[in-house]
């Protein structure tokens, strides 16, 4: 119950502008859910990852190493394999390929997000728009009626015409909220990207053996 009212009620109440912030409600959640589940599938430990990369190119080779990362899925894992795939390329071709996947996978993890930014934006003025609409009725009614209205009747006006502003709010501050933490977690795997790419790069740098035969080329790696 909210001011004596069920929510429902309180819905109707609103008048139209109520559907649309609805529809934004649902259409945050499901992203919010989606783009929840999707950071799940794609988590790692950084530390664990990059600590396990490292002993297996000192006690294996090259080829082995990228066997395993190929057993993840996940971006940094990702990321790693396209590196050592290309790992006898020149580095400046190498690090061109790497940024490209890598920012295939941002790309990837950041789909649909935007819609959060945008709702956020949106709801508190579509909430806005309702309160608008409602007050230029009330006054409209006031007028209407030459004037002659008890101070009960007008507050009871803009009572109803602020509710879809208080809607518009409740849409928007939570999905700010997860917008803002989903954009977090992305920017966090990008920088963890960009750390798995700069050892591997001072890996192939230290350690010539793992480098692919110039003349076998890229082909060997695979």
């Amino acid at each position: 119950m909210f001011w004596g009212k069920t929510l429902g009620e309180l819905f109707e109440q609103g008048g139209f502008v109520m559907y649309p912030l609805l529809v934004c409600s649902i259409v945050a959640v499901s992203v919010v859910i989606e783009r929840i589940i999707v950071l799940l599938l794609n988590r790692s430990n950084y530390d664990q990852f990059i600590s396990e990369l490292e002993s297996r190119l000192t006690r294996t080779d090259l080829s082995s190493a990228r066997q395993w990362i190929q057993t993840l899925s996940n971006p940094l894992a990702h990321v790693a394999d396209c590196h050592l795939h290309h790992a006898g390329l020149a580095p400046e071709t190498r690090e061109e390929i790497v940024n490209r996947e890598a920012s295939e996978q941002i790309a990837r993890l950041e789909t649909r997000i935007n819609w959060l930014s945008i709702i956020g934006t949106l709801a508190p003025m579509i909430g806005l728009l309702g309160t608008v609409i409602g007050l230029v009725e009330a006054f409209y009614q006031i007028e209407q009626q030459g004037g002659q209205v008890q101070p009960g009747d007008l507050a009871s006006g803009i009572w109803t015409a602020l509710l879809t502003t208080v809607f518009g709010l409740v849409v928007a501050l939570p999905t700010l909220a997860a917008y803002h933490f989903l954009d977090n977690q992305i920017a966090a795997l990008t920088l963890r990207m960009t750390w798995v790419s700069s050892r591997i790069n001072e890996w192939l740098g230290t350690n010539d053996s793992l480098l692919p035969n110039k003349s076998a080329g890229v082909g060997e790696a695979e």
